[in-house]
């Protein structure tokens, strides 16, 4: 590939239409609005009653496509259905973020079965769910594209005083899954990476359960402090973009140096 004559042409997203669930708040949010700046009509997914207008306001304040769907990423023919929209609103999907999930704390020898589905439902098989989707979607099209799923460092760490077991185990598996799409589909043309946040200042983390701890956990960072939703989006586009076009199958821990130490 000739190198272009604007360097910053790397990062551009402009033309493409990207999907991003759990769009309406945190890192979805964020990300939404970051696609859009650097040129991506944006595709916001997330649950009924989501406040997914405040996204779409957000892009389109600044000039920026955007379209919502109320759609929940557990119902896979939801997902497969709101994908094939976006395509007929949009144009064909080139680019997706998957930030949608849950958390919750419980300790393992009481957790109930219906809990560790529930988390898995949407932090696991939402994740698959909404690949298979953007998949099928860029393999229709034929002219490939790129996959950015949301880990976590709790799928390399086992973060000290948090029971959550399931959360671990459950973003553990979108670090595999990630990389199994990306050897399933890269002779198609089409990336899949994964960027895990370290503790990001979204309200799952100023939730009570977990505000003391993490609070603690700030002072073991090297770079002493929570990352802002906002510092995600740079490594996506890196991930989504020309820049990164011998990328995949990749985990990008962006988590201020902890898992360093």
């Amino acid at each position: 590939m000739a190198e272009p004559a604007d360097p910053q042409s790397l990062f551009s997203l402009a033309g493409r239409v990207a999907v991003v669930t759990g769009a309406a708040g945190g890192i979805g949010a964020a990300v939404a609005v970051g696609l859009a700046r650097f040129g991506a009509a944006v595709a916001c997914f997330d649950l009924a009653g989501a406040d997914l207008d405040a996204t779409r306001q957000q892009i389109e304040s600044s000039g920026g496509a955007a379209v919502v769907h109320e759609v929940d990423v557990t119902d896979g023919d939801a997902v497969q259905a709101a994908v094939e929209a976006v395509g007929r609103e949009l144009g064909p999907v080139s680019a997706a973020v998957n930030a949608a999930g849950i958390n919750f704390q419980q300790a393992a020898e009481s957790m109930t079965t219906e809990q560790w589905r529930r988390l898995l439902d949407v932090n696991l098989t939402g994740v698959f769910h909404s690949c298979r989707a953007q998949g099928a979607a860029m393999l229709a099209h034929g002219q490939g594209g790129s996959i950015v799923n949301i880990g976590s460092i709790s799928a390399t760490i086992a973060n000290r005083g948090l029971d959550q077991v399931h959360y671990n185990s459950a973003k553990a598996g979108v670090l595999q899954l990630t990389k199994s799409l990306a050897l399933e589909w890269a002779e198609q043309g089409i990336r899949v990476n994964s960027v895990s946040p370290g503790y990001t200042a979204t309200p799952m983390a100023r939730d009570p359960a977990v505000w003391e701890h993490v609070k603690e956990y700030e002072a073991d960072i090297p770079l002493k402090r929570m990352a802002e939703p906002s510092e995600l989006v740079g490594p996506i586009v890196f991930l989504l973009s020309r820049a990164a076009s011998y990328t995949t199958g990749i985990d990008l821990l962006v988590d201020g140096g902890a898992t360093s130490w």
